[in-house]
C-alpha cells in the first residue's frame, strides 16, 4: 500500500453521521446522515452568532449529486494532508469553518450545475479547458475579483480533495495553480468593512437618541410590564374553571355592558378577537370559560361595536419634557416592547464600542464587572480573526487581548440584557424569544437584529409623532438599510470628522468626555485603530481637496498658517479617492505638510504642527485637540466662506440677544457677536490668494 493510498479515508455508509463527533462543538441534538438530503452545519459552530447554513442535496444537480455528496463529506470532516497544503497560499488552510464550508459546497454546486449544461455527466470528465471557460463564464457574468479569487480556491480545494477520495476521479490540476491567479481575475474593485458606507449623521443621530432613552428612561416601565404580562399570563395558565369563577366572570362583563366600557381585544387573522387570556387573569376564570362565554353571539356583537385595549395594570413612571411617554401598555404590546428594549441595547453597545456584530452578539453575562477604580471594561470574544497555532479559523472565537473600554450608557446597556439573560449569553435567541419561547439555540443572528433594527425605527418614529417630536423622528438612511455592520465604520466616521472626537449628538447626555476618542484609539488587536486612521485620512484629504478647489476659484485665505494651507492644498489631487486601506491613511497622516483638520464649530482649519499648537497638553499631540482651538494659534488658518459663516453666526446672536432674553444673557452675546465680527473683518484685511506670491 503507498503513502497517499494510506491517508485516504474509508468511504461512508449511507448511516455514518455527516459529521464526525470530534468536530461537534456546543451541540448535544442529533446529527444528520450521509444518505440525508439535509445537512445542517450547525454542529461545526460554537459561534453564538452565527447564521446556521444546511447543505440541501436536492438542489444539487442530479448527476453529479453523489460525486460531490462524497467530496462534501471529505471537505468537513477530512484536513487537507500537510503535503497538499505545501504548494499553496500561506492563507490556504487545512480545515475550513462552517461558513467557508458552506460556501465551498454552494461554489461547487454552481460548478456542476454548469458542467451539467456542457453535457459532462461525471466530475471525470471535467478538463483543463473546463476550467479556464468557467472561469472566463463568471467575468462575463460580472463577479468581482475578490468573489472570482474565492471560486479559484474551491475549485482548487475541490481538486485537492478528490485527489485523496477512494478512489480519485482524476480531476486535472487547476491552471492557476502553475500559472498563477492574476491572469485568471477580472481588475480589482473596492470592497470590505473599509468601504462600508457609515450610517448618515442625519439618521445616527436621532437613532442614537431613541436608543439611550429606551436603556435609561422607559427600561423600568418596559421591565415592569414584561413581568406583568408574564404573571398574568401564568394565572391564566393556572386558572380552573369553577361556579364562583364563571359568576366573577359574568359579572365582569355585566360591568363593563352597563357602563358602555369597551371589551378588551388583540388583533387576529380576521379583525380583532376577544383577549380571553387578558380577562381570564384579571377575573380569576379559566382561559375556557373566558372562550366559551364571549364567543356568544351577544358578546360578538358587543366586541364589533365596543372593541378596547387590554391595559396592563400598572403605573406609568417614564417621562418626555414632563409627559408621560405612553397612557398605557396594552398586554400585548409586551413582547414587542422587549424586542425593542433589546435592540436598543444593541444599538447602544455595537455604536458606542465599535465592536463588530459578532463581538456583540457572543457577549456573556458577566462580561462587564464593576471595576475597582476607573473605566468599566469589557471582556469578550473575537471571532472573525480568531485563529489556533496553525492558522485555522476557531468556531468558538478567542478572548480579545485588549477589552472594549465602555462609557456609561453601554455599561447600562449590559446591565439590562443580564437582567434579562443572568446567566449565558447576553443576546441569547431563547431568551429572547419572548412571544414563543421556542428552544433556539446560540445568540440572535446578525440578519435578525437587523430586521429588528427597522422595526425599532419605524416604533420610534411613531411614537416621535404621537409625542408631537417630529424633529427626532429617524429618517430613511440615504445608503439603504442600517443593518447591524455599519456602525463600527459610522463610530470611526465621527470620532474622525467631530471635534475632539467626540461621538455625535450622544454628549448631549453628559456620557462622553473628550478623552474617550483616546481609549477608542489606543485599541489594539481588532479595534477601531485602523478604521480611525482611514477615516482621519479621509477627511484630511477631503478638507484639502475642498481648499484646493476652494482656492482655484480665487476665493481668499488668510492667518499664520495661511501659506503653509495653500502649500498642503497643493497635493489634494494626489489623494482623491486614494484612502482606501489603513496603509494609505497611515502614509497620509504621516506627512506633516498634509495636516489640514477642518474645524466646523470654530469656523477655521488648524494646519497641525505640534511645535506651535497651543492645544495640546504635554508633549507633542499627533492630532490636534480641535475642542479646545485657541483664537492667537500660529496653527489657525480661515477661508472666504469661513469668514462668511462667522458674520452669519454673528447677525443670529444680535438677533438672539435683541429678543426676550436677560440682559446678562443678552451682554454676553453681543459680546460674542463682536468677537466673531473682529475675527471676519481680521481675514478682510490679510486674506491672500493663489495669485500672491507664497514665498
Amino acid at each position: 500500500m503507498t503513502a497517499l493510498a494510506a491517508e485516504r479515508p474509508a468511504r461512508p455508509a449511507p448511516d455514518t453521521p455527516m459529521i464526525n463527533s470530534t468536530l461537534i462543538h456546543g451541540h448535544d441534538g442529533p446529527v444528520a446522515r450521509y444518505a440525508d438530503d439535509a445537512w445542517p452545519l450547525g454542529p461545526l459552530s460554537d459561534n453564538p452568532s452565527a447564521d446556521r447554513r444546511t447543505i440541501y442535496w436536492n438542489k444539487v444537480v442530479a448527476v453529479l449529486r453523489e460525486e460531490l455528496r462524497y467530496l462534501s463529506w471529505l471537505l468537513i470532516n477530512e484536513p487537507v494532508p500537510d503535503r497538499l497544503l505545501f504548494d499553496q497560499a500561506p492563507s490556504y488552510r487545512s480545515r475550513l469553518g462552517a461558513p467557508r464550508i458552506y460556501a465551498t459546497a454552494l461554489a461547487w454546486r454552481n460548478f456542476a450545475r454548469w458542467l451539467a449544461q456542457r453535457g459532462l455527466t461525471s466530475l471525470a470528465d471535467c478538463s483543463e479547458r473546463d476550467y479556464r471557460d468557467y472561469i472566463r463564464h463568471l467575468t462575463a457574468k460580472g463577479t468581482s475579483r475578490d468573489q472570482t479569487r474565492e471560486a479559484l480556491n474551491c475549485l482548487t480545494r475541490l481538486w485537492v480533495f478528490d485527489s485523496i477520495s477512494d478512489p480519485p476521479l482524476g480531476l486535472p490540476e487547476p491552471p492557476w495553480q502553475r500559472e498563477g491567479a492574476d491572469d485568471f481575475l477580472p481588475a480589482a474593485t473596492s470592497r470590505g468593512e473599509n468601504m462600508t458606507e457609515p450610517i448618515s449623521p442625519a439618521t445616527m443621530g436621532p437613532l442614537l437618541i431613541w436608543a439611550v432613552r429606551v436603556i435609561d428612561e422607559f427600561s423600568a416601565d418596559i421591565l415592569t410590564a414584561w413581568q406583568t404580562f408574564q404573571r398574568m399570563t401564568t394565572a391564566a395558565a393556572q386558572n380552573t374553571a369553577t361556579k364562583q369563577t364563571l359568576v366573577a366572570l359574568n359579572a365582569y362583563l355585566a360591568d363593563l355592558a352597563a357602563h358602555d366600557r369597551p371589551l378588551p381585544s388583540m388583533p387576529t387573522r380576521n379583525g380583532r378577537g376577544t383577549a380571553n387570556t387578558y380577562i381570564s387573569a384579571l377575573t380569576g376564570a379559566s382561559r375556557t370559560q373566558c372562550h366559551s362565554t364571549t364567543k356568544h353571539p351577544a358578546w360578538r356583537n358587543y366586541l364589533q361595536r365596543n372593541p378596547g385595549p387590554c391595559p396592563l395594570p400598572m403605573k406609568i413612571t417614564a417621562t418626555v419634557d414632563g409627559r408621560p411617554w405612553t397612557r398605557a401598555i396594552d398586554f400585548t404590546e409586551a413582547t414587542t416592547l422587549m424586542k425593542h428594549l433589546v435592540t436598543a441595547a444593541f444599538i447602544v453597545v455595537s455604536y458606542l464600542t465599535g465592536m463588530r456584530p459578532g463581538e456583540v452578539l457572543g457577549l456573556r453575562a458577566g462580561c462587564c464587572p464593576d471595576p475597582e477604580s476607573g473605566h468599566h471594561l469589557i471582556h469578550g470574544h473575537v471571532f472573525k480573526t480568531a485563529r489556533d497555532d496553525s492558522g485555522n479559523h476557531l468556531s468558538a472565537g478567542q478572548l480579545r487581548d485588549v477589552p472594549w473600554v465602555a462609557i456609561p450608557p453601554v455599561v447600562r446597556a449590559i446591565r439590562i440584557l443580564e437582567h434579562i439573560v443572568p446567566d449565558g449569553l447576553l443576546f441569547s435567541s431563547a431568551a429572547h424569544d419572548f412571544s414563543r419561547r421556542r428552544e433556539l439555540v446560540g445568540s440572535a443572528t446578525k440578519t435578525a437584529m437587523g430586521d429588528r433594527i427597522e422595526r425599532f425605527v419605524t416604533w420610534a418614529n411613531t411614537l416621535a409623532a404621537d409625542l408631537g417630536r417630529p424633529y427626532e423622528i429617524i429618517p430613511a438612511d440615504p445608503h439603504g438599510a442600517i443593518g447591524t455592520a455599519r456602525f463600527r465604520r459610522t463610530l470611526a466616521w465621527h470620532i474622525a470628522r467631530r471635534p475632539g472626537g467626540l461621538v455625535a449628538l450622544a454628549i448631549q447626555y453628559g456620557h462622553l468626555r473628550t478623552a474617550v476618542s483616546g481609549h477608542y484609539a489606543s485599541r489594539s488587536r481588532d479595534g477601531v485603530h485602523d478604521l480611525l486612521d482611514i477615516e482621519t485620512a479621509r477627511a484630511t484629504a477631503d478638507t484639502l481637496a475642498e481648499l484646493n478647489d476652494t482656492l482655484a476659484t480665487g476665493d481668499g485665505i488668510s492667518g499664520p498658517a495661511a501659506r503653509r494651507a495653500i502649500q498642503a492644498a497643493a497635493h489634494a489631487p494626489a489623494y482623491a479617492g486614494a484612502v482606501l486601506t489603513a496603509r494609505d491613511a497611515r502614509n497620509l497622516l504621516a506627512n506633516p505638510a498634509l495636516a489640514v483638520h477642518n474645524n466646523p464649530h470654530a469656523l477655521l482649519l488648524c494646519v497641525y504642527d505640534p511645535r506651535k499648537a497651543l492645544c495640546r497638553r504635554q508633549g507633542q499631540q499627533a492630532a490636534p485637540s480641535l475642542d479646545r482651538c485657541v483664537a492667537d494659534c500660529a496653527n489657525i488658518s480661515r477661508t472666504d466662506q469661513q469668514a462668511h459663516q462667522l458674520v452669519l453666526k454673528a447677525e443670529a446672536l444680535e438677533k438672539q440677544a435683541a429678543g426676550l432674553v436677560p440682559e446678562p444673557l443678552a451682554e454676553r452675546l453681543r459680546a460674542r457677536a463682536d468677537t466673531l465680527r473682529l475675527y471676519a473683518d481680521q481675514h478682510e484685511c490679510t486674506r491672500i490668494t493663489l495669485q500672491e506670491p507664497s514665498a
